[in-house]
């Protein structure tokens, strides 16, 4: 088995309020969502990339309890979102403004590229990047 180039791919992650996070990445990324029904909201980024935000208990319900509780870790980050934008100083305003909590503004990082971190309103991680030219 292989993945195809022309694949899609959905990265999911888990929310205390689907309906709070939803309006955060609308606000944010400007755009609607793709989905929006009870246990899932989907968001189209980049290529044949989504975003999936699923409320945690949906996940806990999907595999019958055998993983820890998502909650357990609320605020502690899960993961990182990394978006490739044309002002990660803009978009790191946009979080702000949107409910998310800045971490550290932009700045070029030790890999080369111009990036800003903040949180989303889960504690997720959410990075706007723009590669520098050297």
């Amino acid at each position: 088995m292989s993945i195809s180039k022309d694949s899609n791919v959905m990265f999911i992650i888990y929310v205390k309020n689907q309906e709070r996070s939803k309006c955060f990445y609308k606000e944010l990324l400007e755009i609607e969502p793709l989905l929006d029904v009870p246990g899932m909201t989907e968001f189209k980024l980049a290529g044949n990339a989504t975003l999936g935000i699923m409320p945690e208990e949906g996940i806990v319900r999907v595999l019958e309890g055998s993983i820890p509780h998502p909650q357990n870790a609320n605020g502690i980050p899960r993961s990182e979102i990394y978006l490739f934008v044309d002002s990660p100083d803009n978009y790191y305003n946009k979080l702000e403004k949107a409910g998310g909590i800045g971490i550290s503004k932009a700045a070029i990082r030790s890999w080369g590229d111009y990036v800003s971190y903040g949180f989303d309103p889960d504690g997720h991680i959410v990075a706007f990047a723009k590669k520098v030219s050297r």
